[in-house]
């Protein structure tokens, strides 16, 4: 049972890499799951400290992934139509063929939604835009880097207590 627990804990630790980018995982969250699923094993020592630290890091950076979209969008003049447009270019540009097809396609929803809303006012919609885009790269980046931690405790902890799990 440990085995089973410590594959699909480490499933969830790197799906929550994945998650950093696609709007429809949580993905410091979910790789916070994999840490809690390491930790059920019997042979990994449970701290309920770093779990509820990492828990808490997890719900703080669920919160912002909310918050630094909107506040990039309001602070360069963008609508909801920005917000909501740079999640559909996203999700587009996911499963383009285009290299790095999701950044992409995030500003040119962005752009699109402005352009929408804003009556194809375009200096002003790729002011909003560049706004929407810029929230949600600090969004994604400040995800990834916590999920990457994630998975580099996952590691560290599963190597250090290798010998008792084998």
């Amino acid at each position: 049972m440990d085995i089973f627990l410590l594959i699909v804990g480490f499933l969830f630790t790197t799906i929550g890499i994945i998650g950093s980018f696609l709007p429809v995982l949580p993905g410091p969250f979910t790789g916070w799951v994999g840490l809690l699923l390491l930790h059920l094993t019997s042979v990994i020592p449970m701290s309920y400290t770093f779990l509820g630290i990492t828990l808490v890091v997890s719900i703080i950076i669920w919160v912002l992934d909310y918050i630094i979209p909107s506040m990039g969008t309001k602070k360069f003049g963008g609508s909801k139509w920005g917000a909501i447009g740079t999640t559909i270019g996203l999700i587009i540009g996911l499963i383009s063929p285009i290299p790095l097809g999701f950044i992409i396609g995030a500003f040119l929803g962005a752009l699109t939604g402005e352009l929408l809303y804003n009556n194809k006012d375009i200096k002003r919609a790729f002011k909003a835009a560049f706004g929407s885009f810029i929230g949600f790269l600090a969004s994604t980046t400040l995800k990834f880097i916590v999920s990457f931690i994630f998975l580099g405790l996952f590691l560290k902890i599963t190597i250090s207590n290798w010998d008792k799990i084998f």
